[in-house]
């Protein structure tokens, strides 16, 4: 297959591309490399990806209208996976103009391309945090997600809602997935266990929101990249009353509190961490915890990595990627990584 990765440089984005390849499919990922985050470990990312023979990569910022209609029409996609956004809840609240032109206009330009390209699959990155304030759990795909917290989980409930509008209308097949906390090596520096991570190595006080009494459905990288890849080979079908849409929850429904996960970072370590205990921040739900019954039943598959396992093989990336290595030396340890991953 020929399949599309928007946000190739990102976290998921660069494992979905590692498995892809190594199964043989040809693969061609756009990203903008934004500065959201440390630019220099998206390179990083890009250079275990670049000695593939069928991996093709183009600097490309999907709110270009002009550049991602020339893109999709000179390639013939069987499929694309559409990860690209501005991401983070708390930045939402300082920049929500990028939110606005990746996650609404961006999301748009794909739609168009896939439609007029006649894409036979467009599966796209939601998130869990189109749940809100909702207090019902497990989170389910059929529970009601009309009442957001913030605008990152706003323009991801709208891309659901223009994804099935296309699928509706264009007899499209597209399938959207609701993300859970996802973690593990390579990852977000912005996400809370890295920064965990790093400040406890560096012997650094980490701020604990809500008094550490939140809960996060925590879901190890591995998992996500096998149920993305299940879902990419099954299209959804239509019916006469449905278009052929489908949303997923992909999580390991099994929620963490956040004092428990630090406790396993601290054990992992071999470290105490110095906690700063803060009240909940803007934008922040108390608990997400993930239904995945549908998955399971469409493609056989839940999650099954512990946070235990998941914390032992990140703060192993971690310590290696950031060793104190000699410049000239970095290459080899580079290499390395990929074994890691």
């Amino acid at each position: 297959m020929k399949i599309l990765i928007t946000g190739v440089a990102g976290f998921i984005g660069f494992h979905l591309a590692t498995r892809l390849l190594a199964e043989g499919n040809q693969v061609y990922g756009i990203d903008n490399l934004n500065s959201y985050y440390d630019v220099s470990l998206k390179k990083a990312r890009l250079e275990q990806l670049l000695p593939y023979s069928k991996f093709t990569f183009n600097y490309l910022d999907i709110s270009d209208r002009l550049l991602v209609t020339e893109l999709f029409q000179e390639h013939n996609f069987d499929c694309v996976v559409h990860l690209a956004a501005q991401a983070g809840v708390r930045y939402s609240l300082q920049n929500p103009h990028a939110y606005v032109d990746s996650n609404l206009v961006g999301f748009t330009n794909i739609l168009e391309g896939c439609r007029h390209g006649q894409i036979k699959h467009l599966v796209f990155a939601s998130s869990s945090s189109v749940y809100g304030a909702n207090t019902k759990v497990p989170f389910a795909v059929s529970d009601n997600v009309d009442r957001p917290v913030s605008l990152y989980a706003a323009t991801k409930k709208a891309n659901e809602l223009m994804a099935h509008a296309y699928s509706h209308l264009y007899q499209m097949p597209i399938t959207g997935l609701r993300f859970f906390t996802v973690y593990g090596p390579w990852g977000r520096p912005d996400m809370a266990y890295f920064k965990f991570v790093r400040a406890i190595d560096e012997g650094r006080p980490i701020d604990v929101y809500n008094f550490g009494k939140m809960k996060r459905d925590f879901t190890y990288i591995d998992d996500v990249i096998e149920g993305v890849t299940r879902i990419i080979a099954k299209n959804p079908q239509g019916s006469l009353n449905q278009p052929p849409y489908k949303i997923y929850n992909l999580g390991n429904n099994n929620p963490v509190e956040l004092n428990q996960f630090i406790d396993t970072i601290e054990i992992t370590m071999g470290k105490s961490a110095q906690k700063n205990l803060l009240p909940m921040q803007p934008g922040d739900v108390v608990s997400t915890y993930a239904d995945v019954d549908e998955l399971m039943a469409d493609v056989g598959f839940k999650p099954t990595t512990s946070i235990a396992q998941g914390i032992e093989k990140f703060v192993n990336w971690y310590q290696l990627y950031y060793s104190s290595t000699p410049i000239g030396e970095k290459q080899l340890v580079t290499n390395e990584l990929a074994t890691v991953a």
